[in-house]
């Protein structure tokens, strides 16, 4: 089977030769079956990047009251942003007495689909989706709103609806960012960004491309490239550093491509920040572990998660009028660190 797909539990006991009551069982890690054999199918799971279907496990706990029940889909759950959004979105959904159900899209335009589906046919009261990096057709959205199911989109929007969001200040958090870059000295700052498809990354961009602008620097584009995730960092960053004219700067979309950037400098022996600097854009816990620690833009994903609830709970309880887009923009800082002069 193909690691990209959605495994199920029938898929795991297909391939181990077992039933799939044996798989829930070991997955629940019951003792009511071997620990060998629990263990055997525990490692297949991880192996094979096996998740829960958690929109049915919840929906099962929410069966008799699913008008309180809030969708929630988000794109990862390893990354600190996405997970301290979910962490505002269940603390202000349970102050108001909703019961959340959460679903990952792996960054799968078919998944996302698919759990959209579920959503709309359990009768969720509303749904607050980032949509998957590769989403390029927006149906699925499209039905959900025509259907009459409030939504609010965060970080990542849906550029064909008119419907409720919240971000943060994308733009003037990486104005901010590189202007600093370019105050403590730093003149070929290169862009290491999300795809173009999407506001987030258009914003981003835009903000860096206006940072040197307003401060007499040429952008060069072969200082620019799409990248935002450490591995693909650590790929491509050491011919850039190689260059002859090579960059004494980066500012990274996010933290994870940051410490990548961190990582591959100082392994080529570059001093930082006295001769590169290094900028990323989130706050999360990594940030303040990688020596030396990240200067970086706090994003502040709880007040992005809260609001979003506060929202799509207005619409639920018309508070606020469901042919209204509310928008909602959460102010960045620049936190200044080690990894900048």
């Amino acid at each position: 089977m193909n690691d990209n797909q959605h495994l199920t539990m029938k898929d795991i006991a297909r391939q181990l030769g077992v039933s799939v009551a044996t798989v829930s069982r070991a997955l629940s890690d019951s003792p009511s079956i071997s620990k060998q054999r629990r263990e055997a199918i525990q490692q297949f799971a991880r192996e094979h990047n096996y998740f829960p279907d958690v929109i049915a496990e919840q929906l099962r706990h929410s069966r008799r009251n699913p008008s309180r029940a809030i969708g929630v889909i988000i794109p990862e759950l390893v990354h600190y942003y996405f997970s301290s959004i979910l962490d505002g979105i269940e603390s202000q959904a349970a102050a108001q007495g909703y019961q959340v159900m959460v679903a990952k899209s792996g960054e799968s335009y078919e998944r996302e689909v698919q759990i959209c589906e579920a959503m709309l046919k359990n009768k969720v009261c509303g749904i607050i989706v980032s949509q998957a990096k590769d989403t390029q057709r927006y149906d699925h959205f499209i039905r959900l709103q025509t259907a009459g199911v409030p939504l609010v989109f965060y970080d990542r929007i849906c550029p064909v609806l008119n419907a409720s969001r919240v971000v943060v200040d994308d733009y003037m958090g990486t104005l901010k960012a590189v202007s600093y870059l370019i105050e403590t000295g730093c003149r070929r700052i290169a862009f290491y960004g999300t795809s173009m498809n999407m506001e987030i990354g258009k914003n981003r961009f835009n903000g860096y491309k206006d940072a040197l602008y307003k401060n007499g620097l040429t952008l060069d584009q072969s200082l620019v490239r799409i990248c935002d995730n450490r591995a693909d960092a650590e790929r491509i960053t050491p011919p850039i550093l190689r260059q002859a004219n090579r960059p004494d700067a980066f500012f990274a979309v996010n933290d994870e491509t940051a410490i990548g950037i961190l990582t591959v400098t100082k392994r080529l022996g570059y001093m930082i920040p006295e001769e590169v600097s290094i900028c990323g854009f989130t706050n999360g816990f990594r940030a303040t572990v990688c020596d030396p620690m990240l200067t970086t833009v706090e994003q502040r994903g709880t007040q992005v998660g809260k609001e979003a609830a506060d929202i799509l709970i207005g619409l639920v309880e018309g508070r606020l009028p469901n042919d209204h887009a509310e928008k909602r923009v959460v102010k960045t800082r620049l936190v200044v660190r080690g990894t900048t002069r």
